[in-house]
């Protein structure tokens, strides 16, 4: 029987000393290699539709490709000084900060600290599009479906697309890169790593992928820049689509697993889940900031507002899980699991294998376009 302790390497999930323990070795490389150890499989068997609800998906994804350099307003300028003012990471009084390190921060300090947010956050969002990229590109080659490949390929030109529109906001709208956080580095190495085709979509496309939805959602509705609102709002579109992706295809596969293998898959989806949820800790914005980092976790974990965001970032990932059959097999394994982690009250939300077509920014755009100009 696994334990807590050996799955994620500490006894307590909440352990800040052993999470501020992980730290990124590969910080200062530009090139980061990872083992694959599977195989690519061809199919010799080209009948399209055999799965109706991936061939219907991958029409759509066709249909749906936009251009990052073409469809969002990049001469828009962005004062990141002004958002910032208006930021999250403003202390609106509900801590109290007497005796801590913020005491005696002043304005300009509450500002650079959600600038630095902003560049840390739409940082890892490209490190994470960089390894759904790889994930996918793995997927085309590992699934033995060839409806499955063909929407693959297309979630591989996606991910590109993801990538240069964040990098590109980042570069000439922000201002910096933060390195990739070690425990996303951490996930995408044991995603990458492993053999089996299905534990690359479990771990890319219901939890990294199932994650930055919900994260992208949060993030497009507090934002009041426009450029940004829109690269969001496309991005979502295909995230959709991606996350219906894993649903759809191992909704099939897993119906056939044992027990035993089931549990394989419920453990990786837990350790998934609290890589995702440490890596929202943003211990590198805090090092930067010249902050104590272990002083300024204890003082923001204890904010009830931070732990709701963090939360509502499993909104898609559990009811997905769930639909999976990923909670309830092995006497409710999983679901104790997302209990412990506070996520357990999502189950209910709609799936994404579900709402994929009302999420459809792109093709909404054109149908308003297409009306103004009849």
């Amino acid at each position: 029987m696994s334990t807590t302790e050996s799955m994620i390497g500490r006894k307590d999930v909440n352990d800040l000393d052993a999470i501020l323990a992980i730290e990124n070795p590969h910080i200062n490389e530009t090139i980061h290699a990872v083992k694959d150890n599977a195989d690519a499989i061809f199919t010799w068997n080209y009948e399209k539709g055999a799965r109706p609800a991936l061939s219907k998906l991958y029409e759509k994804a066709k249909n749906s490709q936009w251009n990052g350099e073409t469809d969002l307003d990049w001469s828009i300028d962005v004062d990141q000084e002004k958002l910032a003012a208006m930021g999250l990471a403003q202390n609106d009084g509900s801590l109290d900060i007497t005796g801590t390190c913020f005491e005696k921060w002043e304005d300009k300090d509450w500002i650079n600290l959600d600038i630095e947010m902003q560049n840390w956050a739409l940082s890892q969002f490209m490190h994470g599009e960089q390894g759904a990229l790889i994930c996918t590109a793995k997927i085309v080659e590992t699934v033995p479906w060839i409806d499955a490949k063909y929407y693959a390929s297309t979630q591989v030109m996606d991910e590109a697309r993801h990538v240069e529109v964040f990098a590109k906001y980042l570069d000439e709208k922000l201002s910096g890169h933060y390195p990739i956080n070690a425990h996303l580095e951490l996930l995408l190495d044991d995603i990458l790593t492993d053999s089996r085709w299905d534990m690359t979509y479990l771990g890319m496309q219901i939890m990294v992928e199932g994650l930055a939805l919900a994260a992208f959602g949060f993030m497009h509705q507090m934002t009041s820049e426009p450029l940004l609102k829109q690269l969001l709002r496309y991005v979502m579109s295909d995230e959709a689509r991606h996350v219906a992706f894993g649903v759809l295809s191992l909704q099939e596969y897993y119906k056939e697993l044992s027990d035993a293998e089931m549990k394989d898959r419920q453990e990786f989806a837990f350790e998934a889940a609290v890589r995702m949820r440490d890596r929202f800790l943003q211990q590198e914005v805090w090092d930067r900031m010249g902050v104590p980092v272990k002083d300024a976790l204890e003082l923001v974990m204890a904010d009830e507002g931070r732990k709701i965001f963090q939360n509502i970032l499993f909104s898609k990932i559990v009811p997905n899980c769930k639909k999976l059959g990923l909670l309830d097999r092995n006497q409710g394994w999983l679901r104790e699991r997302f209990t412990e982690l506070g996520v357990i009250q999502f189950e209910d939300w709609v799936d994404t294998g579900e709402e994929y077509t009302l999420l459809d920014e792109v093709a909404k755009d054109r149908e308003q376009a297409a009306a103004a100009g009849a």
